[in-house]
């Protein structure tokens, strides 16, 4: 059981929360289960995350679970994330969940927030990114932009279904349970298959 308990012993993995605030809470055991088997885990906001509370938590609330569960400061500002390229600071960095606002500035090259400070400046170090999507727009406006990163080296994502295809047809959402699983086979350079999984 203990070999079992940790497959990402030593590995420092930097988890990134974006505004799709209604999946926040679906992370929130995924970050323990990356923990418990043994990564050392630096938590980036972004500002939307940072700053708005919402129906689905206060914003305080948020940054003091997540600092209990990860024991390292939370990074929320551009300036901040910067080091993670030059310092080599992390292994693999973990989107999710990535809006498609996150989604598509990623695509194309735009970096305005923590979040995509940090997954860019990981990405100068040839390392990989594991994205866990939640946006209503994935089959829509989104869709080329999912394809442009799925086809991008260094980049993996989360396995992922259709949340509600009778009245959402065009949202998509990671099935967080996978995250793990995919994080270790990213770190082997390899995608967690299938990436497109039918209806729950």
């Amino acid at each position: 059981m203990q070999e079992i308990k940790s497959r990402l012993r030593g590995v420092k993995v930097g988890v990134v929360l974006t505004g799709s605030h209604c999946t926040v809470d679906a992370v929130i055991p995924q970050i323990r289960g990356l923990k418990s088997e043994g990564a050392e885990i630096l938590p980036v906001l972004s500002f939307t995350v940072n700053e708005t509370d919402n129906r689905f938590y206060q914003v305080s609330d948020l940054k003091d679970e997540i600092s209990a569960i990860c024991d390292k400061p939370i990074i929320n500002t551009i300036v901040g994330a910067e080091p993670i390229g030059p310092q080599k600071l992390l292994d693999v960095v973990v989107v999710a969940p990535a809006t498609g606002n996150t989604i598509a500035k990623l695509a194309t090259g735009i970096v305005d927030t923590p979040a995509l400070m940090a997954v860019k400046a990981h990405l100068r170090n040839q390392r990989p990114v594991v994205i866990a999507i939640s946006t209503n727009d994935a089959l829509g406006i989104n869709a080329r932009n999912i394809g442009l990163l799925i086809n991008m080296k260094h980049i993996f994502f989360v396995p992922f279904r259709q949340d509600d295809p009778v009245n959402k047809g065009n949202s998509l959402v990671a099935c967080m349970d996978k995250l793990l699983d995919t994080v270790v086979c990213a770190l082997q350079g390899k995608q967690l298959q299938p990436v497109l999984l039918g209806p729950a």
